[in-house]
């Protein structure tokens, strides 16, 4: 057969042809592309409050670097670990659609990447735009290894809403003056409530009204006039935190890297592994003037916390004039009260969906499968000749449907994939309390919670309805769960106990809003509905860190579907191994 062969004018013009009609038909070939980063894990020597701590990070920065991509870009980031701990890293709320072996949590995906190996996270951004977090996924190491994630529009595509001057994203922690892994084993083994922070912290920075820290502090230059983007991110390990800046107002447009409708608000909630967008005005008649961001804890529990502020400067012109002591308090914003909950609720209900024709609110209007899960802390038994800390003398527990749930010895993923789940997992996990009480009133007198590895499976697509439900066992408080590898829709929260005979009448199926961690109301409930239509294993948890270590955590296994773009793929050859 004769070869044929086009001039190269010619090929090119074909070429040119073809990346045409890609792009028509195929943005997302067009635009996206694959963005590398390197993450290596190294110790570094952090003085904050006079307090000098070898701590973990990424890159030798606190907070760690920023990963930057845009919707529809695939994102490789290979991790390094030069620490002697073994490190995961968890990409928070990115939906990881097919790609659950990049998810992170230790044990649950994956074994812990070890001393002096490396992993690569390989995973796209599908349908999600605005601000996420990374974070280590292993015991307390998230308390210095943490960045943002953000995410912007495809290119040629813009927000909906106001294009900002600047862009600025502002990173909310705690820091210990001690070793923040010695803090969580000492409670481990005592039985009894770990040590609090010593500071909250802005950018890393814990602001002047800590001791020692009137250099530390973050400072945000701003031009009268204009619009500055915040991407507000809770790191902080336990504590949910109000936020707000003096004199001025928040639009809140994005929550969880979802848009939402925008409302105006003064002060924002913000429970750990939450994010938020929110546009800042500048006041145009402002030229030469200094006022403070202020972020403090909501607290429910009885145990104790950090009851601190951490402060940034917002500074209108150039010169940066030293602020006397005397003026502080006339420049810090109004924050509700520490345990004002009424303010949490009211704020969560004003979190909308978009629900339009470009970002429609995909709920479920019919349910396959429900599950009503009470969530809360209890107690576990006194080891032998040892004395505990705990209430009356127990070591405090946390669990879901009373079940602490223990981490296995192996990945849970690997052990599913490989379908060697004997001795790693069960299949049983309650779909609702065995033991039914009056979860918001007075509790039973058996406060002991059950251990096992039970997980829950649901078929692929399913519509899945989760009420979750507050008890006060050892006191009501706020538990901010957060679910791995999906977003889901709020469709109705309440205080007291969930009523299945009334209160879904008034679920909202219309615009809800979009989520990957919710706030269960202290003393109340939360339900949501997702579309399990992500194959794997995946981990839901309290992100109150404490609460995770003392086991408030499960994983639901989603089955393949029939076709093959909804099955899970084998494991990438680097998998860490246990």
């Amino acid at each position: 057969m004769a070869s044929f062969h086009l001039p190269l004018r010619s090929s090119m013009a074909a070429l040119a042809v073809v990346l045409c009609v890609l792009s028509c038909f195929l943005p997302e070939l067009a635009f996206a592309k694959t963005r590398h980063y390197t993450f290596n894990i190294r110790y570094q020597n952090v003085t904050r409050l006079c307090h000098t701590v070898k701590v973990l990070t990424v890159n030798r920065r606190l907070p760690g670097p920023p990963l930057v991509a845009r919707e529809g870009d695939r994102v490789l980031i290979k991790v390094i670990n030069h620490v002697a701990e073994n490190v995961t890293i968890h990409w928070h709320g990115v939906r990881q659609l097919r790609t659950g072996w990049a998810d992170g949590p230790a044990y649950v995906t994956q074994c812990p990447i070890q001393t002096g190996q490396a992993y690569t996270y390989n995973f796209t951004l599908k349908g999600q735009m605005g601000t996420l977090l990374w974070h280590a996924h292993i015991s307390w190491l998230r308390a210095t290894i943490h960045g943002p994630i953000i995410i912007l529009p495809r290119r040629n595509e813009s927000y909906p809403f106001e294009k900002p001057h600047r862009e600025v994203p502002i990173v909310f922690g705690e820091w210990f003056n001690v070793d923040p892994e010695s803090v969580i084993q000492q409670a481990l083994q005592t039985g009894g409530g770990p040590n609090v922070s010593d500071a909250y912290t802005i950018n890393g920075l814990p602001g002047l009204l800590y001791n020692c820290s009137s250099n530390d502090t973050f400072k945000l230059k701003v031009k009268p006039g204009k619009t500055y983007l915040l991407r507000l991110i809770n790191a902080a390990l336990n504590d949910e935190l109000f936020f707000s800046i003096a004199n001025h107002s928040l639009t809140v447009v994005d929550a969880d890297a979802s848009y939402v409708k925008p409302f105006q608000t003064d002060v924002v909630l913000l429970s750990p592994g939450q994010t938020s967008n929110v546009l800042l005005k500048t006041n145009p008649n402002f030229t030469n003037a200094t006022f403070f961001m202020a972020a403090r804890p909501y607290a429910t529990g009885q145990g104790t916390f950090d009851n601190s502020t951490t402060v940034g400067i917002l500074h209108y012109g150039h010169s940066s004039t030293p602020i006397p002591a005397t003026g502080i308090p006339s420049l810090l914003p109004n924050l509700p009260a520490i345990n004002d909950t009424n303010f949490v609720f009211n704020f969560s209900r004003k979190l909308r969906s978009l629900a339009n024709a470009k970002f429609p609110a995909k709920v479920p209007q019919t349910v396959d499968k429900k599950f009503f899960l009470t969530v809360g802390l209890g107690t576990a038994p006194c080891p032998n000749n040892a004395t505990c800390q705990g209430s009356n003398g127990t070591k405090f527990a946390a669990s879901i449907n009373n079940v602490s749930f223990a981490l296995p010895s192996t990945a849970l993923l690997q052990a599913y994939f490989s379908r060697r789940a004997n001795g790693v997992y069960r299949t049983d996990f309650p779909a609702r309390p065995i033991f039914p009480f009056n979860y918001t009133g007075t509790p039973p007198n058996n406060t002991f919670v059950s251990n096992s590895t039970s997980l829950v499976v649901l078929p692929f697509n399913a519509s899945v309805e989760v009420v979750l439900q507050g008890t006060s066992i050892l006191g009501a408080e706020s538990h901010p769960l957060h679910l791995h590898g999906f977003n889901f829709y709020i469709v109705g929260e309440g205080f007291g106990n969930f009523d299945p005979n009334k209160d879904p009448a008034n679920f909202n199926l219309v615009d809800p809003v979009e989520r990957n961690t919710a706030g269960v109301p202290a003393g109340g409930w939360v339900a949501f509905r997702f579309f399990a239509d992500n194959p794997g294993v995946w981990f839901m948890h309290c992100h109150l860190d404490v609460h995770t270590s003392w086991g408030l955590r499960m994983a639901w296994i989603v089955l393949d579907g029939p076709k093959p773009n909804q099955k899970l793929p084998p494991p990438p050859a680097d998998l860490p191994k246990c």
